[in-house]
């Protein structure tokens, strides 16, 4: 299946229910909802991170005897956002298309399997192609939440929405942050050994299969009533087998030819630059340029690749800088990172209030995001700085920045999110979030690679902590081209 067969067929086969803009009477149960979609599903991503650093600490499994781990396990993690970028377009355009419902299932049913799969492999290419395989299904849930927030809740909260719902993202980070270890640790006391690192798979995917038969049931009950989950899986299935096969021979080819890590992130980023020079032809071919690909909404997709960058480099490295730099227990450098995941818990709310607050009163929501954005870059020019060597830094320190910094990054998402849906035509906003996604996820797929790169070439994670504040900081300036659209009071998609 090629991208372009996204684009040729227009025909709308949502269910009539999941049609019409409208809000939704129990709208706020739809936010609790897809807040604990956001928990699970980023929860399954995340234990990665703290996984790959348990195996570096004991010199276990596939990671442990690397000469240089750090390097290797950022590829893993990302391999992983590779397939979850690739996702994200199609994700989109399938929910604009057959229905925004039916992919949040398809998601979060992907995230559940294959989580437990992850945690079934044997060696590392087996592993690196479940945790593919995971990325790809889990990348459609983004376009698909952001799109039924902004369809079914009243005008004058869907940024707050937007806002309160991707809470869930930062719990599901601290959930997998902290319970990781513990988990670990209880795999240990069960005499699993070296193969603990297993146990956090199995009991995340648990808690995912619980959110997926609530999911579920609101939908058949709540919005829409039955769905036809199969001719949108099949055709995710289809165009994700060949994208598959493509990032996993990229992976086995470089552990057999036995290329440096910086080599095999340099080719994945080509794939990936290749992939979106497709999908953006396609759309110019569709004559849906004009509302995706103009000029004020690209300076957008360009600005967030720098989120996506900090985001992946904090969670899926915070645990080691933190552990490395204080010199501290893995579990005690879990609970302090964590202070950055969990700064969404209020950094996300406040910033959709904000931007909501903005349009209300006849504001912008552009200038929150500068200020959101510069605030930010400091401070994590200043943690930079605090890793960077001389004294241990405490960590109490290291929290306090890793929180204060959290609530201005955390709170710059929703803004520039309720910022793009406005941005683009009603029925267009899964295929935007999608292609925002999609160009934003070059981030967090370099992010943990690079920075890992940098730290066994250096012996510090400082020059990673700079390099992701610099990239922050160039998109200040790309935010500071773009002309914001007033927020949509009237959106109907035609039938």
């Amino acid at each position: 299946m090629t991208t372009g067969s996204f684009e040729g067929n227009t025909t709308r086969d949502v269910a009539s229910s999941d049609r019409p803009v409208g809000v939704l009477a129990n709208y706020k149960a739809l936010w609790a909802l897809l807040l604990f979609g956001w928990i699970v599903s980023y929860a399954d991503r995340t234990l990665t991170g703290p996984v790959v650093a348990w195996m570096i600490q004991n010199k276990a499994g596939f990671i442990g005897d690397s000469a240089n781990p750090a390097a290797l396990g950022g590829l893993v993690g990302s391999m992983f956002f590779l397939g979850y970028m690739l996702t994200q377009y199609p994700g989109g355009r399938l929910g604009d298309r057959f229905g925004h419902r039916e992919m949040i299932i398809v998601s979060l049913l992907a995230a559940c399997v294959l989580t437990i799969v992850s945690g079934l492999m044997v060696g590392l290419v087996a592993f690196v192609a479940a945790r593919v395989l995971t990325g790809l299904g889990e990348g459609v849930f983004y376009s698909n939440d952001r799109t039924l927030i902004i369809n079914h809740t009243p005008v004058a909260k869907r940024t707050l929405g937007l806002g309160i719902v991707i809470v869930g993202l930062s719990i599901g980070l601290t959930v997998g942050i902290i319970f990781t270890p513990i988990t670990i640790a209880w795999g240990t006391s069960l005499g699993m050994g070296a193969d603990a690192w297993r146990m956090p798979f199995f009991v995340f995917a648990a808690f995912t299969f619980v959110v997926v038969l609530i999911a579920f049931t609101f939908f058949r009950t709540k919005l829409g009533g039955a769905m036809r989950l199969g001719p949108p899986f099949l055709r995710l299935l289809g165009f994700s087998l060949p994208t598959f096969v493509v990032i996993v021979a990229l992976f086995l080819l470089a552990e057999t030819l036995r290329w440096p890590e910086w080599l095999t992130a340099t080719v994945a980023t080509v794939i990936a630059i290749v992939y979106i020079a497709v999908i953006v032809r396609g759309v110019q071919r569709s004559g849906r340029g004009p509302a995706l690909l103009n000029r004020n909404i690209w300076l957008v997709y360009l600005a967030y690749i720098a989120i996506l960058w900090n985001l992946w480099f904090f969670s899926f490295w915070s645990v080691q800088i933190v552990k490395e730099a204080a010199q501290s227990s893995l579990l005690a450098a879990a609970l302090t990172a964590a202070f950055n995941a969990g700064a969404g818990i209020l950094g996300f709310p406040a910033g959709g209030w904000l931007a909501d607050r903005a349009v209300r009163t006849g504001r912008s929501r552009k200038t929150l995001a500068l200020v959101c954005t510069g605030v930010y870059s400091v401070l994590v020019l200043i943690f930079g700085w605090s890793v960077s060597g001389g004294e241990k830094p405490s960590l109490a320190l290291l929290g306090l920045l890793l929180f204060t910094s959290g609530l201005f990054f955390n709170a710059l998402q929703p803004i520039v999110q309720g910022m793009t849906g406005d941005m683009v035509p009603a029925a267009e906003r899964g295929s935007a979030f999608g292609m925002l996604n999609l160009v934003s996820e070059i981030g967090a797929v370099l992010s943990p690679v690079v920075s890992g790169i940098l730290r066994d070439a250096t012996g510090s994670w400082a020059p990673g902590v700079f390099v992701a504040a610099g990239i922050m900081i160039v998109s200040f300036f790309l935010y500071l081209g773009v002309r914001e659209a007033p927020a949509h009071h009237e959106d109907p998609i035609p039938a």
